[in-house]
């Protein structure tokens, strides 16, 4: 849709400065935004696609849908906003879902339907690659994941031997939008760095590495150009140009991992701060100035997001989706078509602790702290004055636990949290935020655009000289507070006791839940 910007006294000098767009392509769908240089969105659009799931684990989407998408909001942008403003998109930048694979041919064409990043069978591979110990295992948390890059390239070679041996190149989703967008082969250190085993610091890939995984043909099969975050892969196809009414001048620069392309949008980019992304799941992101010894994180990743700065991030799999687990299995109504209204006054009228009731949120089990696939969800102490009221108000506790748990690991490993950002959906909950900043003990911002990942993008595409001429520039003037919800630290020490409990909790029944 087209958004009327709503400052009218500008609007005349509004449509006289550049634009930047955004490409933000997650699991279910794409955004596109363009923004101005205050951040201000003057277009938005969204467009979803399908999922398939052709066997047990498996999780693939057809490319080309991603491509269809794209191009019909490219053509609702431009009845939007005409070609004239369309010419002063200055850039472009994408952020995709990371370690969403497959092969192509030397045109781009896909080979076959892509591996989603929670596909899961590169299991195997996975396990291989994680035996071998090797030390470059110790820049993304000291193991690999099957979501992963290098697994899933692995399971073609040993699975789809005959796709593997004719494929020009195994991609991620990112690299073949940007093809499609400019026609250069790139790929992003912030991919390549999370997802690849690639290391800035000892000069990129590691050859033995690779050979001792049985991958020594990677240079052959991955896109070895590597861009930072910012840099120009190239300029927009002309006939995309001529289409869609595009600058020929208009440059494709380099994004990365959507939820790490979201601290451009939160302005997250010093050390202290703390981006969480609350949605189904829960992604906790932040840069440190200095390699950190921690366990219980995906990292430290080296110049991932920004040149000289450690991306620590931490994740809880089960969020905001225990809710809507809840609400569906609780058979919760909806009221006056709001699914959520029954449940936002709980928190007010059930006491802290929930009357005893403690419940842990490893329903999919542990991302961080634990790294405990095998953890279960448990409701504990339950007795007959407990209602569903009661089971509601300690899931929001328990995931608001997790959180905490995490900030915890994070400072007692000598990194200091002093301030959250949030966006995602569960910052639209007053109650439940309130809950989490008591929990934690910490403010938490947030800002007037909740859509992080497309304003980053536009963030991104602003900064470098082109509008702005740095990254925290860019955000400084393009991210604006909406709001700041700040703990009350009485409250804060309430919930201790009840916080060493869901630890407490975990570590005794740990061994039993892997019988």
């Amino acid at each position: 849709m087209f958004l009327k910007h709503r400052q009218s006294t500008n609007f005349r000098r509004l449509f006289m400065e550049a634009y930047f767009m955004g490409i933000d392509t997650g699991t279910q769908g794409v955004r596109v935004a363009v923004s101005n240089k205050e951040g201000v969105l003057l277009f938005e659009e969204e467009k979803k696609w399908e999922t398939l799931f052709p066997k047990k684990g498996w999780a693939e989407q057809n490319p080309l849908d991603w491509w269809d998408a794209i191009s019909g909001i490219f053509e609702d942008a431009l009845a939007g906003l005409g070609r004239e403003q369309m010419k002063k998109i200055r850039a472009v930048c994408v952020c995709a879902t990371s370690s969403t694979v497959f092969p192509v041919d030397r045109d781009g064409r896909p080979l076959r339907n892509a591996m989603m990043w929670m596909d899961a069978r590169s299991r195997k591979e996975m396990d291989a690659i994680n035996e071998t110990k090797h030390p470059v295992l110790d820049y993304c948390g000291k193991e690999t994941s099957f979501e992963w890059m290098i697994p899933k390239a692995l399971w073609l070679k040993h699975h789809e031997p005959e796709i593997y041996g004719s494929c020009y190149k195994i991609v991620e989703q990112l690299d073949w939008i940007n093809y499609q967008l400019c026609g250069e082969w790139s790929s992003s250190i912030c991919n390549t760095t999370c997802k690849w085993n690639y290391v800035a610091s000892l000069g990129g890939y590691q050859r033995d590495f690779f050979e001792q995984i049985g991958f020594e043909d990677y240079e052959e099969k991955l896109v070895m150009r590597v861009d930072k975050i910012g840099d120009t892969v190239g300029s927009i196809r002309l006939e995309l140009a001529e289409k869609y009414g595009f600058s020929e001048e208009m440059e494709v620069v380099q994004g990365g991992i959507d939820a790490h392309m979201a601290m451009f949008g939160l302005d997250v980019l010093r050390p202290g701060k703390l981006g969480i992304i609350m949605g189904t799941s829960f992604v906790h992101l932040c840069l440190s100035d200095k390699k950190p010894d921690m366990p219980g994180i995906w990292g430290p990743y080296d110049s991932a997001v920004l040149d000289g700065m450690w991306l620590l991030e931490g994740g809880q799999i089960s969020a905001s989706g225990l809710v809507n687990w809840f609400r569906k299995n609780f058979h919760i109504p909806e009221e006056n078509g709001n699914p959520y209204a029954k449940l936002l006054d709980i928190p007010e009228r059930i006491p802290i602790g929930a009357d005893g009731l403690t419940v842990l949120d490893f329903f999919q089990g542990n991302r961080t702290p634990y790294k405990d696939a095998g953890a279960k969800g448990v409701i504990f102490g339950l007795n007959i004055r407990h209602t569903w009221e009661h089971i509601y108000r300690a899931v929001l506790e328990a995931v608001s636990y997790g959180t905490y748990n995490i900030i915890c690991n994070y400072e007692k490993y000598g990194y200091m949290v002093d301030m959250i950002t949030a966006c995602g959906g569960v910052t639209k909950d007053g109650q439940w935020m309130q809950m989490i900043s008591d929990i934690t003990g910490k403010p938490i911002t947030v800002n007037r655009n909740s859509q992080a990942g497309a304003l980053g993008c536009c963030v991104v595409s602003a900064a470098q000289g082109r509008g702005y001429e740095s990254f925290q520039e860019a955000a400084a003037h393009m991210v604006v507070p909406k709001k700041v919800i700040y703990p009350d630290m009485e409250k804060h020490r309430d919930y201790g006791p009840y916080f060493q409990k869901y630890l407490d909790l975990y570590r005794n029944l740990k061994d039993f839940m892997h019988q």
